[in-house]
């Protein structure tokens, strides 16, 4: 009796899943229009979170979509060929946020969120780099110093070696510098770094507020969800399953050569000042 119950259980939900999906598909690919669907007159805005891996993008992610005005979930691995490829977030990021086991949830159905966020780590994903010029796009652009970043690479990429953990970072912050150029936009692109998420956190939530024009103030506090810490989604380490910001470090057994922590300490200093040129930043406080 009680595995019939389970069998009936679960054809229920598949039941369920699947015509929400068809509900979103609907919604969104009966509007031509990459920012709109259907039964909404605003078109959405989206957020691309541009960083590189250990920049405190998954953190940033979490932070970001527990707000009530945005929505995402980590790294959706989205190729960007044209701005219509907008769609296949808005769809992916309403399936895999769905979770309509109460009132609440439903809401989501409502499809009422100001923006969407993916975050976007390699150079592989934006293949048209003009979409990120789009006035309904924001970027917020976060880096990190480079001891701690390839350190922290190499933890959880154990097969690369420092060199391959370097020119990442190092192609990666050049990347980064040319999107800044290419966006030229102060007012919808913002840099922050993550020694600033972690210890101004407040003047960084202030700068969110100012670039994407939110009405409600954000939070150290964040949602965990069934994504939060799963590899190739989200951070995997554990301290992002804490659902606030944790200031003190893992500790990391990896040591980086002089060599390659000056080398990448001239490229994130050439980063910074290339992207606070364009950029609208975060002032450090003295």
């Amino acid at each position: 009796m009680k595995n019939l119950i389970k069998e009936i259980y679960q054809s229920i939900r598949i039941l369920k899943n699947d015509m929400i999906n068809k509900y979103y598909y609907f919604r969104i690919n009966q509007v031509k229009d990459p920012y709109r669907v259907m039964f909404r007159t605003e078109p959405y805005k989206f957020i691309f979170i541009l960083g590189h891996m250990r920049s405190g993008s998954s953190l940033l992610t979490n932070i970001l979509s527990s707000h009530r005005e945005i929505l995402g979930y980590g790294e959706t691995h989205i190729k960007y060929a044209s701005e219509f490829d907008l769609k296949k977030l808005l769809f992916k990021v309403y399936n895999k946020t769905q979770n309509t086991t109460s009132l609440q949830d439903l809401k989501q159905l409502r499809m009422n969120h100001k923006y969407l966020v993916d975050k976007v780590l390699h150079n592989n994903i934006v293949l048209d780099e003009n979409l990120l010029t789009s006035e309904k796009l924001y970027s917020i652009f976060i880096i990190r110093e480079p001891e701690r970043t390839i350190a922290s690479i190499l933890d959880i990429k154990p097969h690369w070696s420092e060199e391959q953990a370097l020119m990442y970072y190092l192609n990666r912050l050049s990347t980064l510098e040319r999107y800044a150029k290419l966006i030229n936009n102060k007012e919808g692109s913002l840099l922050i770094t993550y020694d600033q998420l972690l210890n101004q956190t407040d003047l960084v939530f202030d700068a969110f507020k100012k670039v994407l024009g939110t009405e409600s103030e954000f939070s150290e506090e964040y949602k965990v969800t069934n994504k939060t810490g799963i590899a190739g989604i989200s951070d995997s380490k554990e301290n992002i399953k804490a659902g606030c910001i944790v200031r003190s470090p893992r500790k990391l057994a990896q040591k980086i050569t002089s060599i390659s922590i000056a080398k990448g300490i001239k490229q994130f200093e050439n980063c910074v000042s290339t992207l606070s040129e364009y950029c609208s930043f975060v002032k450090n406080n003295v």
